[in-house]
């Protein structure tokens, strides 16, 4: 018997985190990713335990889940500049804590940039050393790392970077770190997930089965450009037979599908959960 696909989206935790579900169930979706706190700023509130109580219940009560948050904008993993580095762990370290208090199955963090002062060796080691240090504060919260575009000097283009991260990490020893492979990133990064050969290459890449989500995100660009902006399913350079070979690719449609597209005349968000939906099931 197939396993039931798990569909969603990011959506927004406005008024409350636990309106999101509400959010995410009237889009048909069964799976969510959130911001756990302003995701433009450095400050943190602390955690609201009447509205985490109310989120978790919600959740149980609608059958979403895994439930997935989205480290902020502003932290750098890789930073060269040893404040913003600090920043970001703290940064890190208080996005972990405050999962772990909501009840969330995994949080979801870029691995930042070197900025050109840093060669990628030197890169990977801050992103490392950013990990282990936050180590002792996972328990029911899983760290995945994600892929990159390739962007401004961004690390994790190469999927063979996220895999010597974890291969390096006590977060990886302790089974506490995963990946999330975005699509849209993975296709501007040279990966032609349209078709087997460029599939073999993502799996050759990274261990599979250590993918705990895929970011289902179309590409504005074409494959290559190194340019992280998402299009709507099947409106991009990716399209619908690429996703096709994408969802029927080994177990790639058992993960969770999470979409972070922009909003659009043309195709709704939840028109793009049914289509994903339709297109896993095939």
């Amino acid at each position: 018997m197939m396993a039931m696909v798990k569909v969603g989206r990011h959506v927004s935790g406005a008024g409350g985190l636990s309106y999101s579900i509400g959010r995410a169930v009237e889009l048909g979706a069964d799976t969510i990713q959130v911001f756990v706190t302003n995701p433009r700023t450095w400050a943190m509130s602390p955690v609201d335990k009447k509205e985490a109580g109310l989120f978790l219940k919600r959740a149980s009560e609608e059958k979403v889940g895994p439930l997935f948050a989205h480290m902020p904008y502003l932290p750098n993993l890789a930073s060269p500049d040893d404040s913003i580095w600090k920043k970001s762990i703290a940064s890190l370290k208080d996005n972990v804590l405050r999962c772990e208090e909501l009840g969330m199955d995994y949080l979801v963090t870029h691995l930042g940039s070197g900025k050109g002062r840093l060669n990628l060796d030197e890169s990977l080691s801050r992103v490392v050393a950013a990990l282990d240090s936050v180590a002792k504060y996972c328990d029911k919260t899983e760290i995945l790392l994600e892929n990159q575009a390739g962007h401004a000097n961004s690390i994790g283009a190469d999927l063979s970077d996220l895999t010597r991260i974890y291969e390096k990490s006590a977060l990886g020893n302790s089974g506490k770190l995963g990946f999330c492979i975005d699509t849209c990133h993975a296709f501007e990064a040279g990966y032609d997930i349209r078709r087997k050969e460029g599939l073999d290459k993502m799996a050759d890449d990274i261990d599979l089965k250590r993918v705990r989500a895929m970011h289902v995100n179309d590409a504005k660009f074409e494959m290559g450009e190194r340019r992280d902006r998402h299009d709507n399913i099947g409106q991009g350079h990716i399209g619908i037979d690429g996703f096709k070979a994408l969802l029927s690719y080994k177990n790639v449609s058992s993960k969770p599908l999470i979409m972070e597209t922009p909003e659009c005349k043309n195709i709704t968000w939840k028109d793009e959960i049914t289509l994903i939906r339709k297109l896993a099931s095939d």
